[in-house]
């Protein structure tokens, strides 16, 4: 028996159908400290045709790879499996499978139409259980969208699992690095979340900075010094073009980030050697000044809700975070360990904010409550800087740089635990990275 399940993926004319089947009751539950990873076979996802036999093989590996990359499973080897899959619809043979230890197993198949749409169908199974985990699905689109559809496939056994939304079908734009240390040439570019299908966004004639998603994931925001002094430009990503942001009176312009509905920009005016923030309602040229102080505000990040804007500031002396409400007013100090605090960043779930530390010749990633309780530093390095939140909240990236004059920088990732630190990889260096909202 089949019910339809249809999904709004216009842009790449993705669909999606699920077969009824019983939820299983296997789970990873994501807690502090250290967890032993979920064994999993994924044995090769079927051809359905032979046009379909190179895709199934790379759709299968991008599955398995998204996966054991969040460091909480653990891929059996395809050349340990007794079982073999020779027909999607075929009744599992549970035992095989638990006989090499694995807990989950995940089937698929793959057919390649004359129109050169991909049909990808998966299943996955609580192998102890001897049961379906939900509902099997099927996705459709072009097959230059495959690793899409691998990375959606791999969201739906992540999320059945942990019980955690997914991140793998995701982009991150940030800023490609070329040329000697001290004389950098930089560009912005966007790629898939773990490195592929890299795109440069800008040409390397001016330096630019702190690229930001919109809250849709169609336009960046990002520092420019084309002018020769910084300036907000935004950029659209389908067409690649980008124009100033309103005309904000000469003043230098930096550090912005979207609202969370994106009709709004919140970003850093300096003015006669003092830096404040600002508001600006987009169709609008009429900023709305949210600080008024002797100091250095910059850095702000909206709360999920809109509500609350954390900020780095060194009003007090030294830098440091703060939380103010959304329109302005008096900000509440939330950080207090030793060492100075900036590029404040909340959540996505809103229970957490990611910040940069330095102390004692060290810099760290750390995350904090809204209120500055429960701070715990996830990195320590020469230099770790500039977080930003994978979708689900689950995972930070962040630049990593190397000491030295041959030193570069580099992008790694860290889940909230403070487990699985990963480099990304990337064609040469890379800094300052942003995490886009899932992908629609």
């Amino acid at each position: 028996m089949l019910r339809t399940l249809c999904l709004a993926l216009a842009a790449l004319g993705l669909s999606a159908m699920p077969t009824l089947a019983q939820n299983g009751p296997l789970r990873i539950v994501i807690e502090e400290g250290v967890i032993e990873p979920l064994p999993f076979a994924a044995p090769g996802f079927l051809a359905e045709n032979p046009s379909a036999a190179e895709f199934a093989d790379q759709i299968t590996r991008v599955v398995a790879a998204d996966l054991a990359g969040t460091g909480l499973f653990r891929e059996i080897p395809q050349s340990a499996h007794i079982a073999r899959i020779s027909n999607f619809d075929a009744p599992v043979s549970y035992a095989d499978w638990k006989a090499i230890n694995a807990q989950a197993l995940v089937t698929g198949s793959v057919a390649l139409g004359s129109d050169g749409r991909l049909n990808v169908k998966f299943r996955l199974f609580d192998v102890f259980s001897g049961q379906p985990m939900g509902d099997g699905l099927q996705f459709g689109g072009g097959s230059g969208n495959w690793r899409r559809i691998a990375h959606k496939v791999a969201d739906q056994v992540y999320s059945r699992i942990t019980g955690e939304g997914g991140y793998f079908d995701s982009r991150v734009v940030f800023v490609s690095e070329s040329g000697p240390k001290d004389q950098r040439l930089k560009r912005l570019a966007i790629m898939d979340y773990d490195g592929a299908n890299v795109q440069y966004l800008t040409d390397s004639s001016a330096i630019v900075l702190a690229p930001r998603f919109s809250p849709d994931g169609n336009r960046v925001l990002f520092t420019s010094y084309e002018t020769g002094f910084p300036r907000i430009k935004m950029l659209d990503i389908a067409s690649v073009t980008s124009q100033p942001l309103a005309d904000l009176s000469g003043n230098m312009t930096f550090a912005p980030r979207f609202s969370p509905d994106g009709g709004t920009v919140i970003y850093s005016v300096e003015q006669g050697g003092n830096t404040d923030l600002y508001a600006l309602a987009l169709g609008s040229n009429q900023p709305v000044r949210l600080t008024n102080a002797p100091s250095i505000e910059t850095a702000p990040s909206f709360s999920p809700d809109g509500s609350r804007v954390v900020f780095e500031s060194d009003r007090s002396g030294t830098q440091q975070l703060y939380v103010m409400p959304v329109g302005g007013g008096e900000p509440t100090r939330i950080s207090f360990g030793e060492g100075r605090y900036g590029t404040p960043v909340w959540s996505p779930r809103g229970d957490l904010i990611a910040f940069t530390k330095q102390n004692a010749g060290r810099f760290h990633i750390g995350v904090m409550r809204a209120d500055g309780s429960e701070e715990r530093l996830l990195t320590a390095s020469f230099l770790d800087e500039g977080p930003t939140w994978a979708p689900n909240g689950r995972v930070i990236m962040f630049t990593r740089e190397s000491a030295g004059a041959g030193g570069s920088a580099q992008l790694y990732s860290v889940d909230i635990s403070g487990r699985n630190l990963r480099a990304v990889p990337t064609e040469g260096a890379a800094s300052d990275p942003a995490w886009s909202p899932l992908l629609p």
